[in-house]
């Protein structure tokens, strides 16, 4: 995938790790165009995730304009560290999803979850999603914890590294590992076992 240079994940198509970072440099100093730039370039992604994350639309869209919000707020205190822009801007997306959950304390799913970008599946992804179903992935993808769900979607739906899933999540990249190895398993586990005859 392009766009991996200096730590950074290529949510941003087509723009360089370098003309990223001078982006969120501009920004930092308040320059209304970059923001602009920021926001169109991560937009789809943090919708993405957060629609994924708390099942419907309406959610998804408040909780994508508090992600911006804080991030015009809190742009000047960011630093390129471990963790490129992306996965910060995803962390604040989790944590506001996960302060949505405590206080709603419910999940109230759509009927129809929009299909991703079919550029952005594997081969293999849809010989599996052939193979067993789409509504049956679903299924069994819903039987993971919340926790292997999340790891699952950064992982291979945003193609973030262990390194940044793990900031994201605020976890070690050592848990991001085993919570993947987890969920992978149970769901091999959950593929083996025989389907009920229609």
């Amino acid at each position: 995938m392009p766009n991996q240079a200096a730590g950074t994940t290529a949510p941003s198509r087509g723009v360089s790790s370098q003309d990223l970072k001078l982006l969120v440099e501009q920004a930092q100093r308040g320059n209304r165009q970059a923001l602009e730039e920021l926001y169109l370039l991560h937009f789809d992604r943090i919708y993405s995730y957060l629609h994924m994350s708390v099942g419907n639309r309406h959610d998804a869209e408040d909780l994508t304009t508090q992600v911006f919000v804080k991030m015009l707020e809190s742009v000047g205190k960011f630093r390129w560290r471990s963790a490129p822009f992306s996965a910060w801007l995803f962390r604040i997306a989790h944590n506001l999803a996960m302060d949505h959950f405590r206080a709603n304390r419910r999940w109230q799913p759509e009927e129809e979850v929009p299909e991703p970008d079919p550029g952005d599946r594997s081969v293999a992804e849809d010989e599996a999603l052939e193979s067993i179903g789409r509504e049956s992935m679903l299924e069994m993808i819903g039987k993971l914890s919340h926790e292997q769900q999340q790891v699952l979607t950064l992982k291979f739906v945003f193609n973030f590294s262990n390194a940044e899933a793990a900031t994201i999540l605020e976890k070690t990249e050592g848990a991001i590992k085993s919570l993947q190895h987890r969920a992978l398993a149970s769901l091999q586990r959950q593929l083996e076992r025989p389907r009920p005859s229609a």
